[in-house]
Formats: structure tokens, C-alpha cells, sequence
């Protein structure tokens, strides 16, 4: 009496658990990447030895072509001219008095525009950070 088998055991390979989990990670990937908002100023940082880690509430920005942008926590870069930024800082001030102003200010700056920042700082006695990259060693 000889039992033959019914079901065979099948060699070929099955890829589409595979590029379900490929296509799941695609789509993760995507929806993450949109989530971190690099900051689109490009700037070029002076190097600094130390390094803070104050945690910054409101930021100045001064690009090289001498453009002004302000943001407060978490919100995206907006333009506007000199005059709008100590208004702006006012009214950072008043939601959070305990607030730091970090001044971004690319490296060609002339030194005589991150003095106006620091004047309006200095004025209203807010605390301010510069904000530098860290020295490489060569």
C-alpha cells in the first residue's frame, strides 16, 4: 500500500510579503521626511571653540545678502525688514519672558548689522545667544 502525498512542497519564492514591507517603508520614509523642516536660510556660520545649549525661543536671522528673518519656536523663517524685528521681540517677550534670541548671522556679515541686533538686545535686556558652528580640528 503505497501513500502518495497530496501537497507538494512548492521551491518557487513568493516576493510579495517583500515588497509590501518595501512599500511600507517607502511610504514611512516619506511622511517622516516631511515632518523635519531644515532651516532653508543657508548660512555660513563662524567657528567657535564652545558650544551653548540654551534652548533658543525666538531667532534672528542675517544672510549674507543682508536679508532679515525672524521665528519663534517651532515656526518657519519669515522675512522682514530691520524696523519689524524689535516689535517681533516684544511680543515674543511677552508670551515667554524667559526667553533666549538666538542670532544667526552667516559669517560675511558686516560686523555693524549684528550690532544693531545686539543693540536691540541690549535695549530690552533680553538674553541673546550668537549661534556658531564648531571648530574643526585640523
Amino acid at each position: 500500500m503505497a501513500l502518495k502525498k497530496r501537497n507538494r512542497a512548492s521551491a518557487a519564492f513568493s516576493s510579495s510579503s517583500m515588497t509590501d514591507l518595501v512599500f511600507l517603508l517607502l511610504i514611512f520614509f516619506m511622511i517622516t521626511s516631511t515632518a523635519v523642516t531644515p532651516s532653508a536660510i543657508k548660512l555660513l556660520l563662524p567657528q567657535s571653540s564652545s558650544q551653548t545649549a540654551a534652548n533658543p525661543v525666538s531667532r534672528v536671522y542675517i544672510d549674507e545678502q543682508i536679508n532679515f528673518y525672524v521665528a519663534q519656536g517651532k515656526q518657519r523663517e519669515r522675512a522682514v525688514a530691520f524696523e519689524e524685528i524689535e516689535p517681533f521681540l516684544q511680543n515674543a517677550v511677552a508670551e515667554n519672558p524667559e526667553m533666549y534670541v538666538v542670532l544667526y548671522a552667516d559669517e560675511s556679515v558686516p560686523y555693524r548689522e549684528i550690532v544693531r541686533i545686539l543693540n536691540i538686545a541690549n535695549k530690552n535686556k533680553y538674553k541673546l545667544v550668537i549661534a556658531t558652528r564648531p571648530m574643526r580640528n585640523e
